[in-house]
């Protein structure tokens, strides 16, 4: 995977020296746009959303559950 960040020019006098990095704003607003709607699945579950759970290992198990509920709900829909 290739990071694929845009450089942020406020605060700069002068350009960044050296090879510019690589950017193409096609797949930065895709792969943006699949995280928001991944963390938007996950906030509609308030217990992961608030993390009442003070194991790591019982929150990670609910986020696993979660996932598993989203992805049934959009592959069973059929």
């Amino acid at each position: 995977m290739i990071p694929n960040i845009n450089a942020n020019p406020r605060g700069r006098k002068a350009t960044k020296r050296g090879r510019k990095p690589l950017f193409n704003s096609a797949i930065f607003k895709e792969r943006f746009n699949t995280i928001e709607r991944v963390f938007g699945w996950e906030d509609k579950f308030r217990r992961l959303l608030l993390r009442f759970d003070r194991l790591s290992q019982l929150h990670y198990a609910f986020k696993i559950l979660a996932y598993t509920m989203i992805n049934l709900r959009h592959f069973c829909q059929g």
